[in-house]
């Protein structure tokens, strides 16, 4: 489920879908993709995978980030895995069709060094004992502050999250999607780094909208692996329970498939039971019939 959740939401951030359907073959079943969305989809999925599988071994350096990032671009017919080689800007995109200057990273020249500099950072805050809940959160705002990639700056600044994140001992991210609350929290994410990164090149940013938002997704994230695993613990004497609390967890409308994957050894019949009992009490509708009807919370 973290799997799934963690690359729709990741580039569904960046404006690249496709139906959830068709992300659950990509993710679980390696379907090929039939769509530049599908082909950096499909790319972001193997570098998910590989970190998910291999983190213990992956070294946090500057050749580690270029592959990732080479990775996630292993499907689409430009190159990935090189720094950027024109100037690029970060964008604010109004409902209109203006747009406005959110920032202005590192130069393409100062590129190279500010990334070997913030590695380097990274490494010795860890090593000397740094507190990895303040050094995280600080090295990727500079990694999007430097913006390295001409694209793809936001989809590796969340998977190094994650990959260090892991080597720091905190794991939930195998369990419970972060990138998905970054999704459900995108307007606060995205403001806090901008408030953050005003006043970043001259050394005088304030970093507390920034590490603050950044504490409260991991605190929501273990909040809800604690719902989660306390379901598993009462056993699945409580299946009425563990659908129920499935259902409060969605936001948006939700099919009886997703909730098929929220709550393994639970058949189908017995979500749709609990389903219409819910409907029954008014606390959610359907807004369709057959196997494409969506539900929705009251």
């Amino acid at each position: 489920m973290a799997l799934i959740e963690s690359t729709e939401s990741s580039n569904r951030l960046e404006g690249i879908v496709t139906t959830h359907d068709r992300i659950k073959d990509i993710v679980l079943r390696s379907s090929s993709p039939r769509s530049r969305s599908e082909q950096e989809i499909a790319g972001y999925r193997d570098a998910l995978q590989d970190i998910h599988e291999n983190w213990e071994m992956m070294d946090i350096n500057t050749s580690l980030i270029k592959e990732l990032h080479k990775t996630i671009y292993r499907f689409l017919p430009v190159e990935g895995g090189e720094w950027k080689k024109t100037e690029n800007v970060i964008l604010e995109r109004y409902m209109d069709g203006t747009m406005r200057v959110r920032f202005q990273p590192v130069s393409v020249e100062d590129t190279p060094l500010a990334m070997e500099n913030l590695v380097l950072a990274y490494q010795d805050a860890i090593n000397s004992g740094k507190e990895p809940l303040i050094v995280i959160p600080l090295s990727i705002l500079d990694l999007l502050c430097i913006h390295p990639f001409s694209d793809g700056n936001g989809r590796i600044a969340r998977l190094l999250t994650l990959l260090m994140l892991y080597k720091a001992g905190y794991q939930v991210g195998k369990f419970i999607s972060l990138e998905r609350i970054f999704e459900e929290t995108k307007r606060s994410y995205y403001q806090t780094l901008e408030a953050s990164s005003t006043g970043w090149h001259e050394g005088d940013h304030d970093i507390v909208p920034w590490t603050t938002f950044f504490w409260g997704v991991m605190i929501a994230a273990y909040k809800e692996f604690e719902e989660r695993a306390g379901s598993i613990k009462r056993d699945y004497g409580s299946k009425t329970e563990m659908i129920r609390q499935a259902v409060e967890r969605k936001r948006d409308s939700f099919s009886i498939s997703e909730i098929v994957d929220e709550c393994p050894g639970i058949s189908r019949p017995m979500i749709k039971y609990v389903l219409g009992r819910m409907q029954d009490e008014g606390k959610i509708r359907s807004t369709g019939v057959g196997r494409g009807a969506k539900w929705v919370k009251v």
